[in-house]
């Protein structure tokens, strides 16, 4: 990948970083996770305190493993190897990682990949 893609990519990948940061400041700050059981004494109160403790969790969950992946895809950046597939060693393409800059997989593997897991989900 030439250089001026890798700067743009790296630009792409901080900007969502500074994002994700954002939102998972935002979706921390959500009284769901700082309310106390015991300061709701009704069973339906606190049932939805906590299906929306959960909800919350599963989200900062997510906003966690993204940030991984960005971090790993400007580390990608730093050492050379970003744009490569890693199953395969291809160009991933610009297009593709346009759309999912943290990509690691061109598309040829990454179908490859989702149709094992159907099958192994279908076994």
């Amino acid at each position: 990948m030439e250089s001026k893609d890798n700067e743009f990519f790296r630009r792409e990948l901080l900007a969502l970083k500074e994002e994700v940061l954002r939102d998972a400041e935002t979706t921390a700050d959500v009284g769901a996770i700082k309310v106390k059981s015991e300061d709701l004494p009704d069973v339906v109160d606190r049932s939805s305190m906590e299906t929306d403790r959960n909800f919350t969790l599963r989200l900062l969950d997510r906003e966690r493993k993204l940030l991984k992946k960005i971090d790993e895809a400007l580390a990608r950046i730093e050492n050379g190897e970003f744009g490569m597939c890693e199953t395969c060693g291809e160009d991933i393409g610009r297009e593709r990682l346009a759309a999912r800059p943290v990509a690691t997989l061109c598309i040829g593997c990454k179908q490859a990949q989702e149709e094992a897991q159907d099958q192994q989900e279908k076994a």
